[in-house]
């Protein structure tokens, strides 16, 4: 089963409100933009407006980033359930392609409208096609 390749759609600019004491990129600012991008990512590729974050895995901060520098998000599926989808997340200076974090694995959980799991109904050929 072929899933999605890495899609890179959203940048962040890192601004000095952005950092820690140390000058470098504030980890809890990062995650932070990775939840909202993968809740987005996931909303989308599932058409549910009603997703949760249940699980993210290893966090793995490869490098750092400073004030003026420009990342780069990139989510893909790696593995769908009947109510869950599986996101890996990269982030990536834009300029030098250098890796800031990894997460292996991030799990959303589709809702219904009472906030129970409910089968999202999706499948590998429905993601090809988004492509």
């Amino acid at each position: 089963m072929l899933f999605p390749t890495m899609k890179y759609l959203t940048r962040k600019w890192i601004k000095p409100e952005d950092l820690n004491p140390n000058g470098s990129l504030f980890g809890g600012s990062l995650l932070k933009w990775i939840d909202e991008e993968a809740a987005i990512y996931t909303i989308t590729m599932l058409q549910s407006p009603y997703v949760v974050t249940k699980l993210m895995s290893e966090i793995n901060f490869v490098s750092s980033a400073r004030a003026g520098d420009v990342l780069e998000m990139g989510m893909k599926v790696v593995k769908l359930g009947r109510s869950s989808i599986t996101l890996k997340c990269e982030v990536r200076n834009i300029m030098t392609h250098h890796t800031i974090i990894k997460i292996d694995q991030i799990v959303f959980v589709n809702l219904d409208s009472s906030g129970l799991p409910t089968p999202h109904g999706k499948t590998m050929a429905n993601f090809e096609e988004d492509e």
